[in-house]
């Protein structure tokens, strides 16, 4: 039932590879095709003994009641209480040393400008390095994003990654159909190895990186949105989220908004 579920997800639901590899990791921590009630708090025991945490937990809890209710299954794994945390950004002194960054190096000038994507269009890592050439539209500023599920949306951009964009596409990116941020062989680049490289860099400019760094990008561009103005419902769009949910984890509003606004309402002010 297992190998069924995962070729009809694959071939009839047609989704990515990579959530077929996340069904297959989330799967292998089921000890039977037809679980009881009992067999599905033990499989979040053994998660939880092998030190999962839970939001980890979920991930995997997620892609297990969804072949549940694939096989008409009458069980469903309880999802675990997660602790909600302030969502990691960086400051405004952080992002304009970043901006402000003046590389030289090849290297170096591809990480700029990942970081300057990251910063204006709110896009995830996965879409950053997945961008060709072709895909950015320096006449009427709009960028086509393949997310989630293979979905394509066009962001807007600014005339300043505009600038950036130009300088480096027409010195290492002669041609439409290249990767924009690739290795030197051509190839795509590896996740890892940037958010390596993005930490290393945030220390060189003098301060510690946020936690999950190049998602904390992301963060940023979201709170800094609705910080100018931005409506919640635009950048749900702009973020490519399927539900309003998902993007109000993103409206964490920091310290000193909160404290601007009380000092505003308070009675005793």
């Amino acid at each position: 039932m297992f190998e069924q579920f995962l070729k009809e997800r694959q071939y009839v639901s047609n989704v990515s590879p990579r959530t077929i590899e996340w069904y297959k990791q989330s799967l292998n921590w089921l000890d039977t095709e037809s679980p009881t009630d009992s067999d599905l708090k033990n499989f979040v025991i053994r998660m939880r003994e092998h030190g999962l945490k839970p939001s980890a937990c979920n991930c995997r809890i997620r892609a297990v009641n969804a072949y549940l209710k694939w096989s008409g299954s009458q069980f469903r794994a309880m999802r675990m209480k997660e602790p909600q945390f302030i969502l990691p950004t960086f400051t405004a002194p952080q992002v304009k040393s970043l901006i402000g960054w003046k590389p030289q190096r090849f290297c170096d000038r591809r990480l700029h400008l990942l970081a300057l994507i990251l910063l204006d269009t709110g896009c995830r890592i996965s879409e950053a390095l997945a961008l060709r050439v072709q895909d950015c539209d320096l006449d009427n500023l709009l960028v086509t994003l393949t997310g989630k599920g293979a979905k394509q949306r066009k962001v807007p951009f600014s005339f300043e990654l505009r600038k950036a964009l130009y300088r480096y596409t027409r010195e290492f990116c002669p041609h439409a159909d290249l990767l924009l941020l690739a290795t030197q062989d051509r190839t795509q680049l590896d996740r890892h190895v940037m958010a390596r490289d993005m930490r290393k860099l945030c220390r060189t400019l003098g301060f510690d990186p946020p936690a999950r760094t190049l998602h904390a990008f992301r963060h940023t561009f979201a709170v800094n949105y609705l910080r100018r103005g931005g409506s919640v419902f635009h950048l749900q769009k702009v973020l490519g989220h399927t539900s309003l949910e998902m993007t109000r984890r993103y409206a964490n509003l920091l310290t000193e908004d909160l404290q601007a606004v009380h000092q505003r309402l308070s009675l005793l002010a």
